[in-house]
């Protein structure tokens, strides 16, 4: 047992019966205890197989994110268990209580009603608004829960580096949802830059196309266009960027600069003849971000996942989207909301070596957060799309090209960011399961560094200021 236990195995669960020695004069060498007690004489020497226990999950949340890392447990149940659920609308944490077949006991409205009773799983899988973080992160830590956090992982320094403490504190495990470093594609990337092939890192050009309609929606009309609301864009969708940068570069950040603006999402750009509402707007079918066209026509051709699902409670249909806008947020006109992030910002960035990093976002994309990188080093310069890796050494003058991919007998439904969805989850489980903090590739310290990096960044665009990343 001390063995497993230094292997990271924090439990085992048997599944053979123990066999013992027979005396010599015996006629078969062996004997087992089987399950009911009795004694029988066999051939074969003791065996057993050990198996990591399941761990048992609190979903917190069960709107697009926290739905999808509860699917897991629907693939792998044998790894974990979703034993509970808390969300606000009904619809929503009816779907998992159904799928999980939770007790009614175990299915909150809200999150915190879930503190009030005794600790009833291993890990919570935090997937709540961005503002809700340190509210509900802090508390379930001190209760013993290792925790899953969706990015960001709060919206002030001060609020991540409270998170931080608590998880220490407490003796419990934190993983970001940094779903960009589990995917195939970035472990592939980070392989090749450890390796030395491309020699001493000097710059990183990094780009985030965020997409036409994904900004319109999640940035313009959604949960995320409002820094009072939410949090600034650099911290809802490129959080995941810099700290992607900052894994691969391996240093750490000392200064930042950005720029950044709300260019086109105004009144001020307005069409000439828009109205309150795309479905009574005259001008609506030269609008490439009629709310009509990303929502009502599509989901008239079938479709009913992201982003249609997200403006309706139930299952989408062409008369509840209609209804939706014609009443909610998501009908409204793209220049007259109440949004006031950024839709395109680039951050500077030197590390401790004196290296640097352009990272650029930009709302305005036909491809949707298919990112462009290209790194330059000593010896060697890779490029890639999210999808395929070029590597360029400088002494051979040869190029290598890799695609990389899951395993072969790999199946998931979970295809969300390149599989980084479901690698994050797979990891997270096995590290909470053998008690293996390593498994976690962002988890409490990396993930401060990164954030602070962005929070360092808005502030320098907001001041029109060179800052120091001050750790």
């Amino acid at each position: 047992s001390l063995e497993l236990a230094r292997n990271g195995v924090r439990s085992i669960r048997f599944t053979a019966s123990l066999r013992l020695r027979c005396p010599p004069d015996a006629s078969l060498p062996w004997v087992r205890v089987a399950d009911h007690g009795e004694v029988e004489a066999c051939a074969e020497p003791f065996s057993f197989v050990m198996e990591p226990e399941r761990i048992t999950i609190l979903s917190i949340g069960a709107g697009n994110r926290g739905s999808v890392y509860a699917l897991y447990a629907t693939e792998k149940p044998n790894q974990c268990k979703v034993v509970g659920v808390a969300d606000p609308s009904r619809f929503r944490r009816t779907c998992i209580a159904t799928a999980h077949a939770l007790p009614p006991a175990l299915v909150f409205e809200h999150w915190s009603d879930a503190l009030e009773v005794p600790r009833f799983a291993d890990a919570v899988v935090i997937a709540l608004p961005d503002r809700m973080h340190i509210h509900a992160a802090i508390p379930f830590a001190k209760k013993g829960y290792h925790v899953l956090l969706e990015k960001p992982m709060a919206t002030t320094a001060a609020d991540c580096r409270a998170i931080v403490e608590a998880v220490k504190s407490s003796g419990v495990l934190l993983a970001v949802c940094h779903v960009m470093r589990y995917t195939p594609y970035s472990r592939k990337v980070h392989e090749v830059v450890q390796s030395g092939v491309l020699g001493e890192i000097v710059n990183i050009q990094h780009l985030e196309p965020i997409g036409n309609f994904h900004f319109a929606h999640s940035y313009v009309r959604g949960n995320w266009r409002n820094e009072k609301e939410s949090s600034f864009s650099l911290l809802a969708k490129s959080c995941h960027d810099i700290d992607w940068v900052r894994w691969i570069m391996n240093k750490k950040c000392v200064k930042v600069s950005s720029f950044g603006s709300l260019h086109h999402f105004t009144a001020e750009k307005a069409p000439e003849g828009a109205g309150e509402r795309c479905l009574d707007c005259a001008v609506e079918e030269t609008c490439p971000y009629s709310a009509k066209k990303i929502y009502l026509d599509t989901v008239t051709r079938g479709h009913t996942t992201w982003p249609v699902n997200v403006i309706v409670e139930e299952v989408p249909s062409v008369e509840n989207v209609t209804k939706a806008l014609e009443e909610g947020p998501y009908g409204r006109c793209a220049y007259k909301c109440d949004n006031d992030v950024m839709d395109n910002q680039i951050v500077n960035m030197q590390f401790e070596d004196a290296s640097t990093c352009s990272f650029s976002m930009v709302a305005f994309s036909e491809e949707i957060c298919v990112r462009k990188t290209r790194i330059y080093g000593t010896r060697g310069e890779l490029e890639g799309d999210g999808r395929t890796i070029r590597v360029f050494d400088f002494l051979t003058r040869q190029a290598t090209s890799y695609t990389p991919q899951p395993p072969e007998d790999f199946s998931s439904k979970m295809t969300g960011h390149d599989f980084g969805d479901f690698f994050l989850m797979q990891d997270f489980v096995a590290a909470v399961a053998g008690d293996a903090p390593e498994r976690i590739l962002s988890g409490p310290d990396e993930t401060l560094e990164s954030h602070l990096i962005v929070f360092e960044a808005e502030q320098s665009r907001k001041e029109s200021t060179c800052r120091s990343v001050d750790w």
